[in-house]
């Protein structure tokens, strides 16, 4: 069980500085069931915990792969009308231009990358995730290709495969004027990455997820592959969950 709070100053009434002092809930992590190869951090979506995912992705023919399921903070979502409940960050109407929560994408992809940070030096990192979980993993992916967070400070985390399920890349649309120097194309030509989305799903539209992997094709990510369901909502299906295995184990070899 860990915590971890994140303190970060944001502008109050007038000049005043006001503290926000984010702390995340409880992390459960899935051991290897053989040889150690590959750690993964998965991220829940809106409302929910790493409990839940634990689970399902204890169940998964990946023994090699160690499993890192944190659980988000609680804040007001403004898409909820200020109702607060887990969110990785604060999230209103869905957009390809920038992100209105840069302070809360950037505290939760620290977060992850400090879960990361302590893996062996020969084990493999990836991050997945569902729905806004999914959002913050290719939002990383992203950062990992520019060498930084959205505030600027160094990304420190050397990715080797992400997966979105029913998710989308908040700022989608800046991302091409953002990799522009050799390091980043790169980086950005080097990370597989793996988007699988409903065509009916009502809650994150499907045109977001389609939309945001042709946005990361055309900004130099050579290794996207968009997986679309016919007649899948905002959940998950065996066969979503097989593929996914199946591009894990040819990715990391795990």
């Amino acid at each position: 069980m860990s915590k971890m709070s994140y303190s970060s100053a944001s502008m109050g009434s007038g000049s005043r500085t006001a503290r926000r002092t984010v702390e995340f809930g409880r992390t459960y992590v899935v051991r290897p069931k053989a040889k150690h190869q590959a750690t993964i951090v998965w991220l829940h979506g809106l409302g929910d915990n790493g409990s839940s995912w634990s689970q399902l992705l204890d169940n998964l023919p990946l023994p090699n792969i160690k499993w890192i399921c944190p659980t988000a903070p609680t804040r007001p979502v403004t898409a909820l009308g200020g109702f607060p409940c887990t969110a990785w960050f604060d999230e209103g109407e869905l957009s390809e231009d920038g992100p209105n929560d840069v302070e809360g994408l950037d505290a939760s992809i620290a977060h992850i990358a400090n879960l990361l940070s302590t893996e062996p030096s020969d084990v493999k990192l990836g991050i997945g995730g569902f729905s806004m979980g999914g959002a913050c993993a290719l939002y990383s992916a992203a950062c990992f290709a520019q060498g930084k967070y959205g505030n600027g400070n160094p990304y420190p985390i050397n990715l080797k495969a992400v997966v979105g399920l029913s998710g989308w890349l908040p700022g989608a649309r800046n991302l091409r004027n953002k990799i522009g120097s050799n390091d980043a194309a790169r980086r950005a030509a080097s990370l597989p990455i793996l988007f699988c989305h409903g065509q009916c799903d009502e809650v994150v539209p499907y045109k977001y997820g389609e939309r945001s992997s042709q946005m990361m094709i055309s900004a130099g990510f050579r290794y996207v592959t968009f997986k679309s369901y016919e007649g899948l909502g905002h959940y998950t299906v065996p066969k979503e969950m097989e593929e996914v295995c199946q591009w894990l184990h040819t990715r990391l070899g795990a």
